[in-house]
């Protein structure tokens, strides 16, 4: 926690990271802030850095990926910590007092993990460069997992043991970070690994070292112990753009939730497949070798009900000018040999498949004229789209309810192509 004084307060909305309607709040300044901004920049990080920030101090480097902060002004809730300038804006939803003393509470838990994964990030990219040679060109902080971007193409399964088994044994030296501030232009930031000042910098530069394995310019939120990172497990390799790897890591309290709900799922696979698991794997193949045979099995049968399905109709001594059939279970294979097998252009046939409640399968096929003249108009219907050509005319729908419409739709004009039907 901490005690500070609002300097500003503005409307303002914000836009969900997941997409949305805009919510309306405000954009609140403070004169000191504990809140690591998104995207980090001019104001320094609270507690895990270099103690309580300063909004429009200076005392950060370079732009970082790192999430921002959440917590309290009082029992307001603050929703996003962005930076502007030299500033930290704080979005919140209710109007605050500008010179009002209010108590700042920062969100430990979320804040924590960040320092986890970002000092987890500095280690592993440290170490990567000192064993392989592999540079690290960007990385990302992920809600779930964390990535970091390798400027090499190939990274062997051997060679991600060997890097987990290094970092971990470092984790384990209890090794210390800590934190500086340099001059911008003390001679020392050039020795210092980094990817560059943004152009808005302002004052001096903050150095994080892992003592005896790094020094980069930060201006994230770090552990001040890398014991406190607890362990890294290095999940694998992805492949990455053009002469990159992306490797996937998880640091601290995110392994220990990754094996609690793989453990959850292994106990919910036990008691679904009733055995151990060591035979999981086996019993799941199994299950698939069933069930392709089955889905072979039944669609098998279901071209047999479609062919028997054409021939009675064809049997009959009248055939109606409009044939209509819904089925619940079937694709498109099963309408399409229907119209195949009546091969008539004489009858216009309405096939659906699909829950009768959500969307399915159409087809329209019959005289090419009438076809091309109703499909469009049948889509509509459905709330779906398709396509046609040659006297079919099919596609996906919305809405299988409004099959009754299309029917109607169909006999109004096969009674106006012949009056006497």
């Amino acid at each position: 926690q901490f005690t500070t004084r609002v300097v500003s307060c503005r409307a303002a909305e914000l836009r969900p990271e997941g997409g949305g309607e805009p919510v309306h709040g405000f954009q609140v300044v403070l004169e000191d802030t504990i809140l690591f901004p998104e995207g980090g920049g001019q104001v320094r990080a609270g507690p895990g850095g270099a103690g309580p920030g300063r909004a429009g101090t200076g005392g950060a480097d370079v732009p970082c990926p790192q999430p921002d902060d959440r917590g309290l002004i009082g029992d307001v809730p603050v929703l996003r910590v962005t930076r502007r300038g030299t500033e930290a804006v704080h979005f919140v939803p209710a109007a605050l007092e500008p010179g009002a003393e209010v108590l700042l509470s920062l969100d430990w838990e979320r804040r924590f993990d960040h320092m986890q994964q970002h000092s987890g990030q500095h280690l592993i990219s440290a170490v990567a460069e000192q064993m392989f040679g592999f540079k690290t060109t960007s990385w990302e902080l992920g809600r779930q997992r964390s990535v970091i971007e390798l400027d090499t193409p190939v990274v062997t399964a051997e060679q991600v043991q060997a890097l987990e088994e290094s970092v971990n044994e470092k984790i384990r030296d209890r090794v210390p970070v800590t934190v500086r501030e340099l001059a911008a232009d003390d001679p020392e930031v050039e020795t210092v690994r980094s990817r560059g000042l943004p152009d808005d910098h302002a004052g001096p530069v903050r150095v994080v070292d892992i003592k005896g394995i790094d020094s980069n310019l930060c201006c994230g939120t770090h552990v001040s112990n890398l014991s406190d990172l607890q362990v890294i497990k290095l999940l694998g390799v992805e492949k990455g753009k053009k002469n990159k790897t992306n490797l996937v890591f998880l640091v601290g309290n995110r392994v220990l939730k990754s094996i609690e709900q793989s453990h959850s799922t292994e106990k919910a696979l036990t008691s679904l497949l009733k055995n151990g698991p060591g035979e999981h794997i086996e019993a799941v193949k199994r299950l698939q070798s069933s069930v392709k045979l089955l889905q072979k099995n039944n669609l098998n049968l279901l071209r047999d009900i479609a062919v028997l399905i054409a021939r009675d109709f064809k049997s009959k001594p009248a055939p109606k000018q409009l044939f209509v059939l819904h089925r619940k279970e079937g694709d498109s294979e099963f309408i399409n040999i229907i119209a195949n097998e009546i091969g008539t252009e004489e009858t216009l046939l309405f096939l659906t498949v699909g829950d009768e409640k959500e969307a399915g399968l159409f087809l329209l096929a019959g005289p090419v004229e009438a076809v091309e003249n109703l499909g469009p108009r049948v889509a509509e219907l459905l709330a779906g789209k398709g396509a046609g050509k040659r006297g079919r005319f099919q596609g996906k729908a919305a809405k299988m309810s409004r099959r009754g419409e299309v029917q109607a739709l169909l006999q109004e004009f096969i009674s106006h192509q012949n009056p006497g039907a």
